[in-house]
């Protein structure tokens, strides 16, 4: 008598059925797979894009959004050639070139699929944040006519262009990713849903890792804390001692407190401007001034733990020495806010509301110093 099999025929072709359709999506997801050991994807979109990507520069661009990069110049004419591959998350791509590695002021390739599955690709100048400040058709890439074009394969994007230029692109890349399934109004970008930047030497094929919200937020901690401590309490700080002195002994404690505030502040933003990228224009002159102010603040808390009684006959000297220094390191730091939000490219809101608190500042203190004057003026 022969055995039975403990699996019924309907059961071991179930097990068949299931292992084919590992086998194939094991096969689908390597063919979707894009990667700079392997011309496997890239080969098979090749033939659609209208120039020759067989002997490009490969590198991982941005390792967490699956974004890579391929490139390469041909010598006789200085044409540079790009093609961007990421997954299709239902957004556009972009690459921007940057020199100082700031999105705004970047020209930009943007590429997105339509609702109808056709590819879309057009450069933009980044003018700032909004819709409106990224208009298409603009930026200083000389794209060379007929070639700038994106294709859709197998779940991933290839965004592909060419551009004349005498000399290396610019040195960063700034990438982006659209929010899915967002409406394009008349081809201008929207905000990004993520972007990260990276420095690429295009000699070698080396580049940095792709930076973004860390960056991002770094920049924006030393903005904050240098330009409140520094730009912000320091100034405050000396209305309190010009002008509240008769709120005796409020003025003392005010004024010391919202000063140590202001240095504490500040010298953490200083700290935090260390660790951003140095590369960029302008930045050795707020980075100077940066370092000015904190010497400036460095001397202010070291005469006050030197400060002499006021009956001693240095205290006249010290006074001297206490409120220029003071003047000095209010009047560096208010520069350098200005400098530092051109540097990042602020929003013009930012300097607009900074002058606005300078300008009621200012407007106080000579409210303040008329009346001080008058005082004095009167008790003679």
């Amino acid at each position: 008598m022969k055995p039975r099999s403990s699996c019924s025929p309907s059961i071991s072709r179930a097990l068949l059925v299931l292992l084919l359709c590992c086998l194939c999506g094991s096969v689908a997801r390597s063919q979707t797979a894009d990667s700079c050991t392997s011309t496997t994807a890239l080969a098979a979109v090749s033939r659609l894009i209208p120039f020759d990507t067989s002997n490009l520069t490969c590198f991982d661009a941005w390792t967490s959004q699956g974004f890579i990069v391929r490139y390469g110049k041909s010598g006789q004419n200085n044409t540079w050639s790009f093609v961007l591959s990421a997954p299709d998350g239902g957004g556009y791509i972009s690459v921007g070139f940057s020199s100082d590695g700031a999105m705004v002021g970047s020209s930009a390739v943007a590429g997105w699929t339509t609702a109808s599955g056709a590819g879309v690709a057009k450069q933009y100048r980044l003018g700032g944040t909004s819709p409106g400040s990224c208009p298409p058709d603009q930026g200083s890439l000389a794209l060379v006519p007929g070639t700038t074009l994106l294709v859709a394969q197998s779940s991933r994007l290839y965004l592909a262009f060419q551009f004349t230029a005498a000399q290396p692109p610019p040195p960063y890349l700034i990438y982006a990713v659209g929010p899915s399934g967002a409406q394009l109004s008349n081809n201008y970008l929207v905000r990004h849903r993520s972007y990260a930047s990276a420095a690429v030497d295009y000699d070698t094929g080396v580049a940095s890792s792709a930076s973004g919200a860390g960056a991002f937020n770094t920049k924006k901690w030393h903005g904050a804390m240098a330009g409140l401590g520094w730009g912000v309490l320091m100034p405050v700080g000396v209305a309190l001692a010009r002008y509240f002195k008769r709120h005796d002994p409020f003025w003392f404690y005010a004024h010391v407190s919202v000063q140590g505030v202001g240095f504490v502040l500040g010298t953490a933003g200083v700290v935090a401007g260390f660790k951003l990228d140095d590369d960029v224009p302008g930045a050795d002159s707020h980075q100077a001034l940066g370092v000015a102010v904190l010497v400036f603040g460095c001397l202010q808390v070291l005469a006050f733990l030197a400060r002499p009684d006021k009956g001693s006959k240095v205290r006249r000297y010290w006074n001297w020495y206490h409120h220029y220094v003071g003047r000095a390191a209010v009047a560096c730091a208010i520069a350098n806010v200005f400098i530092g939000l051109s540097i990042a490219h602020e929003a013009a809101a930012l300097s607009a509301f900074y002058a606005i608190f300078l300008a009621v500042w200012v407007l106080a203190s000579v409210v303040l110093e008329v009346r001080l004057w008058r005082t004095a003026r009167s008790s003679h």
